[in-house]
């Protein structure tokens, strides 16, 4: 699994905005799932909100199984 490099998430980032700009907030969202979420933030959300989040949004969870494994959202 490779890691996105922080170039690759701010180059997705700006597509993101340049969506929002021209009012496809749907693709906007959709792209901004692609970065991957951040560690602490997903241990966050599994606290406080529960693992119903991660199945509600398709986001990218590749750092999060790199650093807590892959059963992270089976616990």
């Amino acid at each position: 699994m490779q890691i996105m490099t922080l170039e690759e998430k701010i180059d997705i980032s700006y597509k993101a905005c340049m969506l929002r700009r021209a009012g496809d907030h749907e693709g906007y969202s959709r792209l901004t799932r692609t970065i991957p979420m951040p560690p602490w933030l997903a241990k966050i959300i599994k606290e406080k909100v529960g693992l119903e989040f991660f199945d509600r949004y398709n986001w990218n969870l590749s750092e999060v199984e790199a650093e807590f494994g892959s059963d992270f959202l089976n616990k």
